[in-house]
């Protein structure tokens, strides 16, 4: 406790950067954590949530029994393992920008690969109806001028998910590789002069230095990945969401939104919130055991 109350004298500047991050936890992470009792009550806003009755696990039962259980769950499912799937796209243009030699190109690749991520997801979505669009979109113009027929992208379920992620990948390519690309920048750079007095090619040198180098990169983000698993970006799929595509773009998160705030199911919703967070939980902490066999791990 001496040592704790010593380095906040020394480096008390550092701890005041922080209490702004600790102050966002707390106040929309920790403190709503008490509201998650809900789920196991039949929740009344005029009883308020102690006067409101215990009824069990009456609501997760209901969740498990529903006929549309299988469905959320599949393409919730069928969606994050889509995502993961592309996990190593952002590690592979990582190491693509950090061979390129001439710097201006390099830049230039940057801001391009970059630049999406700051689009607004509203935006991506209205351009993603744009593009698609059967009539004047972009891609259906250059299907038929290439003598193919119109595709309704949009409305056909088994177009939503790869267009869902790609474009989700195309948005963050950049911003992902941000982190290798700092990591890669912390390997000795004696290293590579030393293999190349070897002989060792530049593919030797990628697959021998930098990806052994930014390997405990790779592990934390991919185990920081599984932890969120079961969340999908409800924005997206809400906004490219339609009754025509709903037998692939329902997942628990429109769910939680349609029942929850649409149709006050508070307690209803929480307990779906409440198993969405645990599966995620149990992953990241199997994920994190597994990891620390090779000394790489959340804690």
């Amino acid at each position: 406790m001496a040592t704790l109350s010593r380095n906040i004298r020394k480096y008390w500047q550092l701890y005041v950067f922080i209490i702004p991050a600790l102050a966002y936890f707390i106040v929309f992470h920790y403190i709503p954590i008490y509201g998650a009792q809900i789920a196991f009550k039949n929740y009344s806003a005029v009883k308020g949530i102690w006067g409101s009755s215990w009824i069990g696990f009456d609501h997760f039962e209901r969740f498990f029994n529903s006929y549309y259980f299988g469905l959320l769950l599949k393409n919730t499912l069928q969606i994050n393992l889509y995502q993961l799937a592309l996990f190593p796209v952002s590690i592979i243009v990582a190491l693509s920008i950090h061979e390129v030699a001439k710097a201006r190109f390099k830049r230039f690749v940057q801001l391009v690969t970059y630049a999406p991520h700051f689009i607004s997801v509203v935006v991506i979505s209205g351009m993603i109806l744009v593009f698609l669009d059967p009539s004047s979109g972009i891609v259906n113009t250059l299907i038929k001028a290439l003598g193919g027929e119109p595709i309704s992208f949009i409305t056909e379920p088994g177009w939503f998910k790869s267009i869902y992620v790609l474009s989700g990948e195309w948005q963050n390519l950049g911003w992902g590789a941000i982190i290798y690309l700092a990591a890669l920048a912390g390997i000795n750079p004696e290293l590579h002069e030393a293999a190349q007095i070897d002989g060792a090619s530049r593919w030797q040198r990628i697959f021998h230095i930098n990806i052994p180098g930014i390997m405990p990169t790779i592990i934390i983000l991919f185990i920081l990945n599984l932890g969120s698993f079961m969340n999908v970006g409800f924005e997206k799929i809400y906004l490219l969401q339609n009754p025509l595509n709903m037998e692939s773009s329902e997942v628990i998160q429109t769910h939680v939104y349609k029942s929850g705030l649409l149709q006050a199911q508070y307690s209803y919703t929480a307990a779906i919130g409440l198993f969405n967070n645990a599966i995620n939980f149990a992953i990241l902490l199997t994920f994190n055991r597994l990891a620390r066999r090779s000394g790489n791990s959340l804690w």
